[in-house]
């Protein structure tokens, strides 16, 4: 059976990963084979899980129960020296990409590449049978939306005129007049073989349109079928539900499925009742009137602080709920809070809703 993906995107600093990390313990200890993927370089679902690190490779995390939990990160350079060779018409001719001395350079910052390689595995991981459940960590929402893009800009890419005229020196020795100040100048700034050694990367890339783009169409169907459900992480904070709505009307655009959102570090309101000052000073006689008074005074200026910080997550959590999925609402960390137990106070609450 193929599995189903749950893709994890919201702002920055709101706990995606770690709620990331939470549905995939969740699932886990319910008895699914899982593996969460972070796409963020950030790296903090390790700290979350009580890992050292996570890399390339796959790291088994202990669950209780029948299930099986594996996280991952994505590496970019290893997604693409894959996908080089599975798409190369021969070994001779990956070999001569992967040689090209511009090839990790222009990799690295090649339409959203980290984006695409993370689209690819996804592709990949569906043909798979190892795992009933895929979770996968996204960069803050408005990278999440280029990821989700990527494969319709690589297909748009092969398509466009930009690499008609990378590959034009390649292709012709012929060069138009007009073009040849140009090309001098570039020469003497960047390098004699610089713009052989571009036209020659992208020609040998063209070679593999049909790869690319066949496999680019089926990522994009594969993410708005119903294998491929999202959770949006937000705070209460109006920037994060800006954020989160922004979102959800994008993954309906793009037919994406939203399962629910999480709204994370939620202050609740306290209600306290404070002394008087005559009653401080009637129990602890040390303490003098003015001084009484002015502890009671910060410590009220303290409960309105959260009072109006809590009114304003319950407008953000209203607003949130309003798009019509499930929410889930996770109370602020308390000082002190492990990973850990964040973690486990995610997974409590995500469990009840």
């Amino acid at each position: 059976m193929s599995p189903r993906f749950v893709i994890v995107c919201g702002s920055g600093g709101v706990g995606k990963t770690t709620a990331s990390a939470a549905i995939g313990l969740q699932a886990a200890r319910a008895g699914d084979r899982v593996l969460v993927v972070t796409v963020d370089p950030a790296r903090r679902l390790a700290q979350a899980l009580g890992l050292e690190e996570i890399g390339h490779d796959t790291v088994e995390v202990p669950v209780e129960g029948e299930g099986r939990l594996q996280v991952a990160m994505l590496d970019t350079k290893a997604g693409w020296d894959a996908l080089i060779r599975r798409h190369a018409r021969d070994n001779a001719t990956a070999e001569r990409v992967l040689r090209n001395p511009l090839y990790a350079n222009i990799t690295a910052r090649f339409v959203n590449s980290h984006d695409y390689i993370a689209m690819e595995q996804v592709h990949e991981l569906s043909r798979g049978t190892d795992h009933d459940l895929v979770v996968i960590d996204t960069p803050p929402s408005r990278n999440a939306l280029d990821l989700l893009d990527a494969p319709r800009k690589m297909r748009e890419f092969f398509g466009g005129r930009l690499i008609q005229w990378l590959t034009l020196p390649y292709k012709s020795r012929v060069l138009t007049f007009a073009s040849r100040p140009f090309l001098q100048i570039a020469d003497r700034l960047l390098g004699a073989t610089f713009l052989g050694d571009v036209s020659e990367f992208f020609a040998l890339l063209q070679t593999m349109e049909k790869g690319f783009v066949n496999r680019a169409t089926e990522t994009e169907r594969l993410l708005s079928s119903p294998t491929v459900t999202c959770v949006i992480v937000a705070s209460g904070e109006p920037e994060s539900t800006d954020e989160a709505a922004h979102l959800a009307r994008e993954l309906a655009r793009r037919n994406m499925t939203l399962a629910s959102v999480v709204v994370n570090r939620v202050v609740e309101d306290v209600s306290v009742e404070l002394p008087s000052v005559e009653e401080v000073v009637r129990h602890v006689t040390s303490v003098a009137a003015s001084d009484a008074a002015t502890a009671l005074a910060e410590v009220r200026a303290v409960v309105d602080e959260i009072a109006v910080t809590a009114g304003r997550h319950r407008v953000g959590v209203d607003r949130l709920s309003s798009i019509g999925v499930p929410v889930a609402v996770v109370c602020d960390a308390q000082p002190g809070d492990s990973p850990v137990e964040v973690l486990e106070a995610m997974v409590t609450r995500l469990s009840r809703a």
